[in-house]
């Protein structure tokens, strides 16, 4: 796969299919096609009580694509749950690339001057793809996550890929679905026009619990 660029991955994502590596040093990279899929239903996110409260009190400042490259770092390395990741040297310059074209996106918490927290992911037509998220502060991550929602939400978009279900997606009613059942959402998704951007960079906890309020 030493020929891909950013507009291969394109052309992948909107057939359903996605590049990992197989460690954080492993310059190769392996299109993944799994044959049941995690995806996040955007009207039936659940908001737990506890993280309900967690995002009105403010304990975090989310901003959005301001540190994507930081945010990929961030996913990349290893933690108290991972040894280590898929996130190489190539999907950093890769995904960069999308970003440059506004084709892939952060949400990211922070705490004053520290990014504690986010996600990133790929945009397209009215799919989103979740591709990593980490957290260094209890909640941080969980917190991006009801923020990306809240945005897909406010922007029309039709689809949140997972790629997998976890425990700690299940939690917000990701649900695991056919092969062919998501390339048939998946198509619907990426004919869709949807837009990130529609609910403001600067949104407040309360605007964005507002959007949630129908959905948990």
């Amino acid at each position: 796969m030493s020929n891909i660029d950013s507009d291969v991955l394109l052309r992948a994502y909107a057939f359903g299919v996605f590049p990992m590596a197989e460690a954080r040093d492993d310059p190769q990279l392996y299109w993944i096609d799994p044959e049941r899929r995690g995806v996040l239903p955007l009207d039936r996110f659940h908001l737990p009580r506890r993280l309900r409260r967690t995002v009105r009190a403010g304990n975090f400042q989310v901003r959005i694509d301001t540190a994507f490259r930081e945010v990929m770092l961030g996913c990349a390395q290893a933690g108290p749950n991972r040894e280590g990741t898929w996130i190489n040297d190539r999907i950093l310059e890769l995904y960069g690339e999308l970003f440059a074209r506004g084709h892939a996106h952060s949400v990211e918490t922070w705490q004053g001057a520290r990014l504690v927290g986010g996600l990133y992911g790929v945009s397209l037509g009215g799919a989103f793809f979740g591709e990593s998220m980490f957290s260094r502060e209890t909640d941080a991550s969980k917190v991006a996550l009801v923020y990306l929602v809240a945005r897909l939400i406010a922007g029309g978009y039709k689809l949140l890929d997972t790629q997998f279900v976890t425990a700690h997606l299940a939690q917000f009613g990701t649900i695991e679905i056919s092969r062919d059942e998501y390339r048939l959402r998946l198509q619907e998704a990426t004919a869709a026009c949807a837009d990130f951007y529609r609910l403001p960079p600067d949104a407040a906890p309360d605007a964005v619990l507002q959007v949630l309020s129908h959905t948990s």
